[in-house]
């Protein structure tokens, strides 16, 4: 299997760890120094317990099913390091109201023990003028 055919791999099993609140499957291929940017309050979390502690946040905030998607997924491998860049979709209702929110990710990559390890996350919205 190539690296980006691994790392694709990775990428959508942890989607679907979120879809199924699999709290396990999302914390599979996370490294314990996870750096995550976010967008809700504080912004940004580091290590694997911080990490978990905003999915809470996040399915608070679900409807249900939880709906996290992603497309235009690209991947870029190196021999050590890699990275994924990709819009979603998920869905807003801290507000009381139903928002359907467009995303971008960017998750870094660090092959380690010979399997491949999300080391950084930057979860994003667009900005609004």
């Amino acid at each position: 299997m190539t690296d980006e055919a691994e790392l694709k791999t990775v990428i959508i099993q942890w989607l679907k760890a979120i879809r199924d609140e699999d709290h396990v499957g999302i914390r599979a291929d996370h490294d314990p120094d996870i750096l995550m940017f976010d967008v809700p309050p504080s912004f940004s979390s580091r290590g694997l317990d911080a990490y978990m502690a905003t999915w809470e946040t996040f399915f608070a905030w679900q409807a249900k099913p939880v709906q996290f998607d992603l497309h235009d997924i690209v991947i870029t491998a190196g021999e050590n390091l890699a990275f994924a860049t990709a819009t979603g979709q998920c869905c807003d209702l801290s507000s009381g109201e139903k928002v359907d929110l467009e995303f971008r990710l960017t998750m870094g990559f660090r092959r380690h023990d010979g399997r491949w390890w999300i080391v950084r996350e930057h979860h994003s919205l667009p900005a609004v003028s």
